[in-house]
């Protein structure tokens, strides 16, 4: 909205900075932390007056782990409405409209939606049935199909979209892969990061955290490929209006450093799936946008390692009837290991920073 002030600088020079990236992805970051620090404390305490707790499992399903995360039943959740919020009105504000900006904003909202839903049916059953994994598949599955209709009836990003590229390769993979099989890469992937982001969020400040890492990693490859010179420098695609994008990552990495002040350890408020299913399925529309939707193994690693955990474990229990973790996701197998939760954090916040050096790399070693 206020992207448009540039056009009154003839009135008041400084309007110009509206026009710049820099300067409106910098005050989106700033907006959605003010509203988080601000406004966020409001929205918690009313959902602490709504006894709006967190419905952990009990000792018979988790055993041990129930003992250690005894005091977290007390804890509010759907403290995801803050982020959701924030990242709103931020984009609101600073975002300039365009197909990629809007339509990885609503895509991110929308699933935030359901995960409100899905958090709304375990307050009202009071145990962690919420939605069936299939509604969730089904939702994300309807996602897709928007995003690809929207973008694939714009002649500029029809064009490149059916594009799919490595990581430190110049050319692409594929170059023009047929929709049925872009469909599903587009399923997998955002499906796959919402999914992963919801695993990983399972103790105090550690999906947050990670997440930041990952934004900012994609703040710069939206960028970059947005940006005529560099894209051709460093041999990736030339995408104009993907530099909306960026905006979009500061937005939401602004709400996320406002939400961690009150989740980091030990944490005032749970995001919930109302948080997780958004940032995820924001963090897939990013990527596949950007093109570097497969870089997301790399710059996500600690994401994919725990969804890996988990599928892992379940094969072996059904093929062996052996567990291979104590418990999955792997976060819960150190925490019965008798590492501190606080340390477990800290260790892959360090993983998730290297490895998005390493994706980093990947624009210049090509």
């Amino acid at each position: 909205m206020l992207y448009y002030l540039h056009q009154l600088e003839h009135i008041w020079g400084p309007f110009r900075l509206f026009r710049y990236i820099t300067f409106r992805g910098s005050m989106a970051l700033f907006t959605a932390l003010l509203w988080g620090l601000f406004v966020g404390p409001k929205i918690f305490s009313a959902l602490r007056r709504a006894k709006v707790k967190d419905v952990g499992r009990d000792a018979s399903i988790i055993g041990h782990l129930a003992a250690l995360h005894a005091s977290k039943k007390q804890i509010p959740t759907m403290g995801g409405l803050a982020i959701l919020s924030g990242v709103f009105l931020s984009s609101l504000l600073w975002l300039r409209p365009n197909i990629y900006s809007y339509s990885a904003l609503f895509a991110g909202l929308w699933m935030g939606v359901v995960g409100m839903i899905d958090d709304g049916l375990k307050l009202k059953r009071q145990n962690t049935r919420g939605l069936s994994g299939y509604w969730k598949l089904f939702a994300q599955g309807l996602t897709t199909i928007i995003l690809l209709f929207l973008l694939l009836g714009i002649p500029h990003c029809n064009a490149t979209l059916h594009q799919v590229y490595l990581p430190f390769c110049k050319i692409p993979l594929w170059a023009t892969l047929p929709t049925a099989i872009l469909f599903l890469y587009w399923f997998l992937v955002i499906s796959g990061t919402s999914n992963a982001f919801n695993l990983t969020d399972g103790i105090d400040g550690l999906a947050t955290i990670c997440s930041l890492t990952v934004l900012f990693t994609y703040t710069i490859f939206t960028y970059v490929t947005s940006h005529i010179v560099f894209a051709h420098y460093l041999h990736l695609p030339y995408l104009p209006g993907v530099e909306e994008l960026t905006v979009l990552c500061l937005t939401i990495a602004g709400a996320g450093i406002a939400f961690l002040w009150f989740n980091t350890y030990p944490a005032e408020i749970f995001m919930g799936d109302t948080g997780s299913l958004a940032i995820g399925t924001w963090i897939g529309c990013i990527a596949l946008m950007s093109h570097q939707a497969i870089t997301l193994i790399l710059v996500g690693f600690v994401f994919v390692v725990e969804t890996l955990s988990v599928i892992l474990q379940r094969t072996s229990r059904r093929l062996f009837h052996r567990r291979i973790f104590k418990m999955s996701p792997l976060h819960h197998h150190f925490e019965l290991s008798h590492i501190p939760e606080s340390k477990i954090v800290i260790r892959f916040w360090i993983v998730s920073l290297l490895c998005a050096f390493v994706g980093l790399l990947s624009l210049k070693l090509r």
